[in-house]
């Protein structure tokens, strides 16, 4: 029996395009967009934030620094606002699931998106109320296994009582081979059929 739901953010709750966030960027500081990326997605200093070697202060400066500009935090949070859109059909059907199982988020990011949810993703607090949790937290990336593990012992829970929903399907493997249930998210409509088959959500619902 399933009582713990764990939903990727991007692609899953909401759409990301991070081409939009790179020319957000590259107007705010006055660089090319080639620049902005290589800076930032293009040197791995992203994929050090999400895996937790720095703080949100520390990874704010670096990315400033990155960028020869320092950004304040809401800036940073515009340019990342701009580049997402919710789905509201999968927010629906994780507000739903919470009538029968905790609801949470789990999502390769860093310490600064953790502080910024309210104001990069105001959408989020309403289902899953302080349950968002960002990899930097549990020092691994999905789809390392201890970024499930942690964030399951974070909120109390089993690996064999959790059903995971992420679009990647390395990600959704990697749930797996940590003892998790799975679903590799294609759209909502599919979601839905994965809830119901778990008992989450009634069966002739309409």
């Amino acid at each position: 029996m399933i009582s713990t739901v764990l939903f990727d953010m991007n692609d899953v709750l909401f759409r990301y395009d991070r081409g939009v966030r790179v020319a957000h960027l590259a107007r705010t500081i006055g660089k090319p967009v080639a620049a902005v990326e290589a800076a930032i997605w293009g040197s791995g200093f992203e994929d050090c934030g999400d895996a937790g070697a720095m703080d949100a202060d520390a990874y704010l400066a670096g990315f400033g620094e990155r960028l020869g500009r320092p950004l304040t935090e809401d800036a940073w949070a515009e340019a990342l606002r701009a580049a997402v859109t919710s789905i509201p059909e999968t927010l629906a059907l994780a507000a739903l699931v919470r009538r029968r199982a905790r609801v949470a988020v789990l999502t390769n990011n860093n310490l600064l998106v953790k502080r910024a949810v309210d104001a990069v993703f105001p959408e989020l607090r309403p289902v899953f109320g302080e349950d968002f949790f960002v990899s930097a937290e549990f020092r691994a990336r999905k789809p390392e296994p201890d970024a499930y593990l942690g964030c399951i012992a974070r909120l109390g829970a089993t690996a064999d009582a959790t059903l995971f929903i992420d679009d990647s399907a390395r990600n959704v493997a990697g749930a797996e081979s940590a003892g998790l249930r799975a679903h590799l998210y294609r759209t909502p409509a599919g979601v839905e059929e994965a809830l119901k088959l778990e008992g989450l959500l009634d069966v002739d619902r309409s």
